[in-house]
């Protein structure tokens, strides 16, 4: 919890936001369940006894309907951008294209980028104006050039919290799932070592991003191809990710502590 504390009080948030947070969250997991257990309306009781809340504070509970960070992968300009992505992965000089198509310009617009990635539900301006606006893409003139080789809309908190807490939530729901014993078991592992120089550190992080970003484009065609060939009404989601961490650690390790090995509940 240690890292979701330092981010709240980085942002000002206080205590009483955290419990109020945690109270929701409790009560919410709670109702899910004893629903899963076939009780459709868990009562003011069973809450309690679940959650370890007092009757009176599960009564006073108003739960808000509204998500206040964007949803991260319902993103048209997410959408676009990684489709754009994957033509520049196919053919590097697409990292520049005109923003309508012209009869002196073969091949894709921006245009008929954010047509196909959005399925014509957007105009392509406004998704323009918003990557432009993240600072992800550069508009000159009647052309737009990429200039990210990834969607982290890092001049946006708004965004990027939405990114930790869309992120965060899917690796702790794998880790808490295989924890838990539940079904099926998800692919959740990592590599670990310890005793080596922070250039080292940045040295494996680089290898590491090109790794990615490799699996990236692969991983993107075969998403796309599988929604594209999903039967109408489908409602599976997955999301794959990866992460690296490293520091500069002020205390030397316990003597008995591993150097290096493999972490992870999964085999």
């Amino acid at each position: 919890m240690r890292p979701l504390v330092r981010l709240a009080l980085a942002m000002g948030v206080k205590y009483p936001h955290l419990d109020e947070l945690l109270r929701e969250q409790l009560l919410d997991e709670a109702r899910r369940i004893w629903q899963a257990q076939g009780v459709k309306r868990p009562n003011v009781s069973q809450l309690s006894v679940t959650t370890g809340l007092n009757r009176k504070a599960i009564t006073a509970r108003v739960r808000a309907t509204l998500d206040p960070l964007p949803h991260t992968e319902l993103s048209a300009a997410a959408k676009v951008f990684t489709r754009w992505l994957q033509l520049v992965a196919e053919q590097p000089e697409r990292v520049r294209l005109p923003v309508v198509a012209r009869s002196d310009h073969p091949g894709p617009s921006f245009e008929s980028v954010a047509r196909e990635a959005s399925r014509g539900n957007l105009h392509h301006r406004a998704v323009l104006d918003e990557l432009v606006r993240l600072d992800l893409v550069s508009e000159q003139g009647a052309e737009a050039e990429l200039r990210a080789d990834g969607f982290v809309p890092a001049s946006d908190l708004q965004s990027m919290l939405a990114f930790v807490g869309d992120n965060g939530r899917d690796h702790l729901l794998a880790a808490v799932g295989n924890t838990l014993g539940e079904s099926p078991r998800m692919l959740e592992r990592a590599v670990y070592a310890r005793g080596l120089s922070l250039e080292d550190c940045e040295r494996i992080h680089a290898g590491v991003r090109t790794r990615w970003a490799e699996m990236h484009q692969t991983l993107t065609r075969e998403m796309m191809a599988a929604v594209d060939a999903a039967p109408d009404g489908a409602r599976a989601r997955i999301r794959v990710g990866i992460y690296t961490y490293y520091e500069e650690e002020t205390a030397p390790p316990p003597a008995d502590e591993a150097r290096h090995g493999a972490e992870g509940p999964t085999p």
